[in-house]
């Protein structure tokens, strides 16, 4: 991710920019942020993502949705674009907005050098603020990794799988991901 310039932007005037945009860019109180292109691996890993959810979730109420829609975060005053959300139900637009959510219950990151640092820390730090949100999946694209972070009564509870054996447990969604199916087509 880079900052397009140092103007701060009012938010009337980033979404003016974002609509008629060619390059995704994100909304960050004030600050523009031009989305660089992903690799191979990013795009294969978040299409993996995306289609299992899809497979799994059909015949339910629970919706996956890939990166083209905006996640708002209105305490933070920003416009995310995850690598994929999974809504239960209704997906609640951000006003009359139909490029901007709030309220995923599954968040996932597929991570990149440029950006793991900031996924891990200040973007899950803001993520927490979402009151729906209760699934966090952080994704390696060198090497089968998969990090979960599970909302639960006492805290967020951390859990790591590193073998294309193991299944994850999606607890908010009652499926099982299969880490095989996550990197399916990967060479590392």
């Amino acid at each position: 991710m880079i900052a397009t310039t140092e103007r701060r932007y009012s938010l009337e005037e980033y979404r003016a920019i974002a609509e008629t945009s060619t390059e995704k860019c994100e909304y960050h109180d004030g600050e523009i942020i031009t989305m660089t292109g992903g690799t191979l691996n990013h795009s294969r890993i978040c299409g993996n993502i995306f289609s299992s959810l899809k497979f799994l979730l059909r015949n339910t109420k629970l919706e996956p949705i890939n990166s083209d829609l905006r996640l708002w975060i209105p305490e933070y005053s920003r416009g995310v674009y995850p690598d994929a959300m999974v809504f239960d139900g209704f997906i609640q637009l951000n006003g009359d907005r139909q490029d901007e959510v709030l309220n995923p219950i599954l968040i996932v990151e597929v991570l990149s050098p440029s950006t793991e640092e900031h996924d891990r820390t200040n973007k899950f730090r803001m993520y927490r603020s979402i009151p729906s949100f209760c699934e966090y999946l952080l994704v390696r694209q060198n090497k089968p990794f998969v990090e979960l972070y599970s909302k639960q009564s006492e805290g967020w509870i951390f859990s790591d799988f590193d073998s294309l054996e193991n299944s994850i447990s999606l607890n908010s969604l009652n499926i099982e991901l299969a880490i095989s199916e996550i990197y399916r087509g990967i060479l590392f």
